[in-house]
């Protein structure tokens, strides 16, 4: 059954806001138990547990990370969360602004069980790195 595009876009309000609280289990929260994210084809990250770990890991590379939600759309079951963030690079004090997104399958109860995530990696080392 589609979901209803209205209620995903406050999930996906909620969901930038859980990234913006600094809070891992926050994030992971919007997760089913048994979901899972992989990240530029990497290793995926399984159940809530391994995306509060990876959360907690973008925290620690960008300790003020701020997320903002650029766009929603849906289709049937699917979602793309359109996404950019900025803060500062905890290693070299440099500033990031990194652009990406993330591709869901959401559960009737709007839980993400599977997300898919792209950013251009070699570009978050160029910054991170102040070239």
């Amino acid at each position: 059954m589609p979901l209803d595009p209205d209620a995903v876009a406050r999930m996906a309000q909620n969901y930038t806001q859980a990234w913006n609280s600094k809070t891992p289990e926050a994030v992971a929260s919007f997760f089913a138990e048994d979901g899972r994210i992989v990240i530029n084809r990497g290793a995926p990250w399984e159940g809530r547990t391994g995306v509060r770990d990876m959360a907690a890991g973008f925290y620690a590379d960008v300790p003020d990370l701020f997320l903002t939600c650029d766009e929603i759309r849906c289709a049937g079951t699917h979602a793309v969360y359109v996404w950019t963030f900025t803060g500062t690079h905890a290693a070299s004090g440099n500033p990031l602004k990194v652009r990406g997104w993330e591709e869901w399958d959401l559960g009737d109860d709007l839980k993400v069980k599977s997300s898919r995530g792209w950013f251009d990696a070699d570009d978050y080392a160029r910054q991170a790195e102040g070239r």
